[in-house]
């Protein structure tokens, strides 16, 4: 392979755009994250990431942000050009018109109308491509992204805070705070990370959370509550807050899509009187929801377990235990699942498990 650089510096180089891709959390769903830097004669002369949906992608905010003519230079990229039209031109043009004469890509575009075409239509313009530069950490952050693309349903993950013999509380009719001042704010960094935060309507009634990121910087995620018949009382914070997108998810047999100026209206199919896990995934999806985040209590997170909806858990441990508590926690790791972390948090302990990852979509 011909280069300017050494290995190490085309991994400084990646991981450079891979953190800039950060950025466009929480601003760019359904769209990936993003990120470019341009390179010439060993230095950067132009970086930018995807910043808005509907906006310029990464490629063309670096092209425009370059301090130096990049004819000839070396393109780093978390993610395959797109070679197609949507909401902007294919950036594939920008790069070849631009005479670009390297581009290094992290991974392909799981989209299947750009896996491959956009990496083909650069080398058929004459640019050497260079694939695979830190892929798994390029396909780590786009995770969610990649399942909504290929399947249209979001990536679920589930969260739950358990005493140190698993409960999760005293009953679920009542409301206590069991892991300490780190694990909240773990969890708070946990929710800019995704594009909605899900409870039922139990959990609404009983903790009356806010949902909000405030331990930490970063973008609101939306809110959804399950509640099928549509009985919370509208005096709830998130009603009058004004902080984040609320979304209601009821029964189709009783309503129909509508929305106030403080809560969009999803219907959703009933499967044995409760909404349909699976059905909730699809609707989500089919509005550009890419990745979720369960804070319900016992009923919702043990629905979409038994359902195998989960893709990811995060399990909180504290070191407490409280007195006749029945509440226990219905999610447990199973076996064949990835134990991708373990996490002390003061007095807590943090355990994060994946499932094992689907077959890929095949690379060039």
């Amino acid at each position: 392979m011909n280069s300017l650089f050494s290995m190490d510096a085309h991994e400084f180089y990646m991981s450079r755009a891979i953190e800039l891709a950060k950025r466009g959390r929480g601003k760019v769903s359904p769209n990936p994250l993003v990120g470019c830097i341009i390179v010439k004669n060993g230095e950067i002369i132009g970086e930018g990431y995807h910043e808005e949906f509907g906006g310029p992608h990464a490629e063309i905010v670096a092209l425009q942000n370059s301090q130096k003519d990049p004819v000839g230079a070396t393109m780093y990229i978390n993610l395959e050009p797109c070679s197609i039209t949507g909401k902007t031109k294919p950036c594939v043009n920008a790069l070849i018109q631009n005479s670009i004469s390297e581009v290094y890509v992290s991974m392909l575009d799981p989209n299947p109308k750009i896996n491959g075409n956009g990496i083909e239509e650069l080398k058929r313009a004459g640019i050497q491509v260079n694939t695979g530069i830190l892929k798994e950490e390029a396909e780590r952050l786009n995770r969610a992204f990649t399942k909504w693309v290929t399947s249209r349903l979001p990536w679920v993950i589930a969260k739950v805070a358990q005493t140190s013999d698993g409960f999760m509380g005293i009953s679920s009719d009542t409301s206590i705070w069991l892991t300490g001042e780190k694990s909240r704010e773990h969890t708070h960094k946990l929710r800019t990370k995704v594009d909605a935060v899900l409870i039922g309507r139990n959990t609404a009634l009983v903790d009356n959370p806010l949902l909000t990121v405030r331990e930490v910087i970063g973008n609101n995620p939306k809110r959804i509550i399950l509640d099928t018949n549509r009985t919370l009382p509208l005096d709830l914070n998130i009603f009058n807050d004004k902080a984040a997108q609320n979304i209601i998810l009821c029964s189709s047999d009783k309503f129909k899509k509508s929305e106030t100026h403080f809560c969009h209206y999803l219907p959703i199919q009933e499967k044995n009187k409760k909404l349909s896990c699976h059905n909730i995934l699809e609707v989500l999806g089919n509005e550009g929801v890419t990745s979720i985040l369960i804070e319900g209590g016992y009923e919702v997170l043990n629905s979409f377990n038994i359902e195998g909806l989960i893709d990811e858990m995060y399990i909180y441990t504290s070191n407490k235990k409280i007195e006749n508590a029945k509440l226990k926690n219905p999610i447990s790791i199973p076996g064949n699942w990835n134990l991708t972390q373990e996490i002390s948090l003061g007095n807590d302990k943090l355990v994060i498990a994946q499932r094992e990852e689907l077959e890929c979509l095949q690379e060039l």
